[in-house]
């Protein structure tokens, strides 16, 4: 029992001693190489070459294609809101970067007139307007960021919604 443990052992720490090498800066194997042998560029195997593999194994009452496709499925739509979460984030730095172009000029203009006999009342008026104008423009960058949330968790659960749907056809009973 205990030489078959301390075989298992050798051989599990062999194979990521030999992983950990091969993958390694300097590792030996080009990119192209890693990509052609599993069929991806992350050095993951793709899903066709997962569910060849997999379907090797013939498990009675299992549909395994069916299992590689709901993977595959969960992981678009995991992509696709993180893709929409990116958009969101990416479209609101814009934004803020055009919020703050805007009051750069403006503060530029209120030093222009900042001298002169009606400064006070022009400064009062135009902090007056500045403050407003921060206040929608909170408002309109909270509401991006809502929006965006909300495409990127729709697609989440829309995803989750077709799972517990194809989970229900599976658990009822056959007639």
């Amino acid at each position: 029992m205990a030489t078959a443990t301390k075989k298992t052992a050798s051989k599990t720490t062999g194979k990521s001693t030999a992983h950990a090498s091969s993958s390694g800066a300097g590792g030996g194997s080009s990119g192209s190489e890693k990509s052609s042998r599993s069929g991806s560029t992350m050095g993951m195997p793709s899903f066709d070459d997962l569910s060849k593999m997999i379907g090797k194994f013939k498990m009675p009452g299992i549909d395994v294609s069916a299992i590689v496709e709901s993977q595959r499925k969960d992981l678009e739509a995991l992509a696709e809101a993180n893709r929409q979460a990116y958009e969101g984030i990416k479209a609101l730095a814009q934004r803020r970067n055009e919020i703050l172009q805007e009051a750069l000029q403006q503060w530029q203009e209120a030093m222009k007139d900042a001298t002169g006999p009606d400064a006070m009342q022009k400064n009062a008026d135009r902090a007056k307007k500045a403050v407003q104008k921060a206040i929608e423009n909170y408002r309109e960058l909270a509401e991006m960021e809502a929006d965006s949330r909300k495409k990127a968790w729709k697609v989440l659960q829309d995803r989750f919604q077709e799972n517990l749907g194809h989970l229900q056809k599976m658990l009822r009973p056959k007639s």
